[in-house]
Order: C-alpha cells, then sequence, then structure tokens
C-alpha cells in the first residue's frame, strides 16, 4: 500500500480530510493530513507565514515517512505541493492536483488563472488591516466552494474556516523541470467547479501537463460532495505508483 500526504487549500485545516482519512486507512494505505503551520495558531502566527515555509515543512514531512509519499494538494495546496516537490523530489512518488492550483515556476496563482482567458471568479475576501491576512466572506464561500455539498457538510465547514495568509496568494512558484518536473503528476478536475471552473482546470493542465487525469463530477469540494469517486481515483494512484530511481 502507498503513504499519503494531504494538504489543504486556503482557508481550510486538516478537518477537511475528516472522511477521506479512514476510506484510504480502510484500503491499507497510510494517510499524513496536517495543518500547515500557523492554521489553528494565533492570528499573528498565521500572518507570519509564506509559501516558502509552507513549502519547507512539507518537503520534511515527505522526507520523514517510511517511503516516497503520494502528495495531494487541494486548490491552493497545488502551490504549496509544487514547493515541497522542488525540495524533495526523492521523497515523493507522484503528484496529485485536486482541483488545485497548477503553476509553472516563475508564475503565481493570479497569472496562471489570468491566462486562461477566465480568470477565478472572485471570493469575497477582506483584508486585515495590516493587509497581512484575508478573511474570506462565508456566503460567497458557501456559493463557489461548496455548491454540491449537503447543507449540513456546508455549515460545519464554515464554522471552522481560518484566514489566509496574504503573501501566499501573491507568491511566486519556483518549480523547475529538473526537481518538480521528475515527478509524475495527476489532476482530478472537478467538472462543476465554481472557483476553478473547468476551463482554468484544462488551461493549466495545457501548460503544465499531467500524466493523468481524473474527472469527478464535484464542485470545489469534492472531499465531501464526491467522496467515493476522489477515493477510487486517489487509490488508483495508489496502486500505479512507483518510488523514483
Amino acid at each position: 500500500m502507498a503513504t499519503f500526504l494531504l494538504v489543504h487549500g486556503a482557508f481550510h485545516g486538516s478537518w477537511c480530510w475528516e472522511r477521506v482519512i479512514p476510506e484510504l486507512e480502510a484500503l491499507g494505505h497510510r494517510v499524513i493530513a496536517p495543518d500547515l503551520p500557523g492554521v489553528g495558531s494565533d492570528l499573528e502566527t498565521l500572518a507570519g507565514q509564506d509559501l516558502g515555509q509552507w513549502g519547507d515543512f512539507v518537503a520534511k514531512l515527505a522526507r520523514g515517512a517510511d517511503e516516497p509519499v503520494i502528495l495531494v494538494g487541494h486548490s491552493r495546496g497545488g502551490l504549496v505541493i509544487g514547493e515541497a516537490a522542488e525540495r524533495a523530489p526523492e521523497a515523493i512518488a507522484s503528484l496529485v492536483y485536486l482541483t488545485a492550483m497548477l503553476v509553472p515556476g516563475g508564475e503565481t496563482m493570479m497569472s496562471v488563472s489570468l491566462a486562461s482567458g477566465e480568470p477565478m471568479t472572485s471570493l469575497v475576501i477582506t483584508p486585515s488591516a495590516d493587509g497581512r491576512l484575508c478573511h474570506a466572506d462565508p456566503t460567497s464561500i458557501a456559493d463557489l466552494l461548496y455548491n454540491m455539498t449537503a447543507d449540513a457538510d456546508t455549515a460545519r465547514a464554515l464554522a471552522r474556516l481560518v484566514p489566509e495568509p496574504a503573501a501566499v496568494f501573491a507568491a511566486t512558484s519556483t518549480a523547475t523541470p529538473e526537481r518538480h518536473g521528475r515527478i509524475p503528476r495527476v489532476y482530478i478536475e472537478c467538472t462543476e467547479d465554481r472557483v476553478l471552473t473547468p476551463a482554468i482546470q484544462r488551461a493549466m493542465r495545457k501548460a503544465l501537463p499531467c500524466d493523468t487525469v481524473f474527472s469527478l463530477n464535484s464542485d470545489h469540494s469534492p472531499f465531501y460532495s464526491a467522496l467515493p469517486p476522489l477515493i477510487d481515483a486517489l487509490n488508483a494512484v495508489a496502486t500505479s505508483s512507483r518510488p523514483l530511481s
């Protein structure tokens, strides 16, 4: 079996994997699903985080596993796993982008979105007084991220949202073909995603092709709205992944 390292997206924490973890473990896989540094801490600590720190953190976890991990990033987590891959390619068996930002080196989340010709639907975001944190409006989050998710799950998710460090949104990818590019890439697209629309997801894969693509009839949060097919896709990656030589 395989070891999965799951990286949550913006405004979320490890709680978003609460249903994925037991399903993968029931199949015999090992799962690591941390909060990124600062998440769950005081706002001053969270505001001090940046993409490099998060990439270092995930790379360290990957190196500490007993085998090369299947590194999964959701949404903004795609940018984080790209940075981890650049730092520790030898510790990663495959990269899985779950309706996630797939950002080539030298680009940002915003530049990739704009290049698609269909910019990301904007969440209503309010900056903190010092500009270091971004706070998302729960109503826009609900309409854009959980449009196929059950009301009870949406309510529970909205109650657990956290701010996002502004520095991460503006960060530039450091991915290179020599390191990040040597790892097999998998993309799991979500056809009803209102934030990263199918057009944006296709444009990102055109700019940075993936070896395998799975398609889910899901909103931006398949860990709630499309759990069985998501588990099937992740298990398929596990059964086909081989450690890098």
